[in-house]
């Protein structure tokens, strides 16, 4: 096989913060469209989900009721194609949608035409907003950006600091314990291989050894002091269980692993 077309090697080894953005900038804008054929039917085009399980904001309220929603200055953070910011904007928000990657902006550039709902869109790593101090009334993530940084504690401060007083910081991410198990939706992911508390990034890499992306692990207790550290107040944290009559998997996610392990983990803060 020629050399530049091998497939990405996986392993774990220290990824600091310029290559991890760097290397998940360029995979995203490379895999936008097939990421968006793969799971674009789930997620949807006007749609807040935070997760594989399903669990779908209009049920949960997690942001607020959603006759709270109108008229909030909303940012949401890792947007994709950006179906949630979508959904706000059809509640009445004033939404800005963020993301890192161009290839994933323009596939939300072309869900706004199919849908008919149109959401501002912002380039920018979430580590460093280009928005004003306590400029914002709620902010948020569905699996976008939080893992895909290496300064995650960095990035929970620069939410804090462009929410308002009283303003609310949403993220869900694949849940820590996932990260002792095998990424297999089958009876092999059930089976632990890995320390919980290892913090060594998941990087996959080309034969010169370059990242080509980047995923960092934290666990629950490093998520809960994140958000403290960054003077935020950790009023719940969620574990969507796998409901019945879901039979779609997604990845490592299933219903035979949604059973007994949880899949994703939801923290709801707020700057006091």
């Amino acid at each position: 096989m020629d050399e530049h077309h091998r497939p990405p090697q996986a392993t774990r080894r220290r990824a600091p913060v310029d290559e991890t953005r760097r290397a998940n900038r360029t995979w995203w804008d490379g895999e936008s469209t097939a990421y968006q054929a793969e799971h674009g039917r789930f997620l949807g085009d006007v749609r807040f989900v935070w997760g594989p399980e399903g669990l779908d904001e209009a049920d949960a309220g997690l942001l607020g009721p959603v006759s709270s929603l109108a008229g909030l200055r909303v940012l949401e953070i890792g947007c994709g194609a950006a179906p949630c910011g979508r959904w706000l904007a059809a509640q009445g928000a004033q939404v800005v949608s963020s993301d890192l990657s161009a290839g994933m902006l323009a596939q939300a550039r072309l869900a706004d035409v199919r849908a008919g709902v149109r959401t501002p869109l912002l380039q920018a790593d979430a580590c460093r907003l280009p928005l004003a101090d306590a400029s914002v009334d709620l902010a948020c993530s569905a699996y976008g950006a939080v893992p895909f940084v290496a300064d995650s504690a960095g990035l929970m401060a620069e939410v804090a600091r462009v929410l308002r007083p009283g303003g609310r910081w949403v993220f869900s991410v694949t849940h820590p314990v996932r990260w002792a198990f095998p990424d297999e939706p089958g009876p092999e992911g059930l089976v632990a291989r890995e320390s919980y508390f290892d913090r060594t990034p998941y990087v996959e890499q080309g034969a010169d050894g370059v990242a080509e992306y980047v995923e960092h692990h934290r666990t629950l207790g490093d998520r809960v002091r994140e958000l403290v550290a960054a003077g935020l107040v950790l009023d719940d944290l969620v574990e969507p269980e796998w409901p019945a009559g879901h039979d779609e998997a997604w990845g490592g996610w299933s219903p035979l692993r949604g059973r007994v392990l949880p899949g994703t983990a939801i923290f709801v803060s707020h700057r006091p």
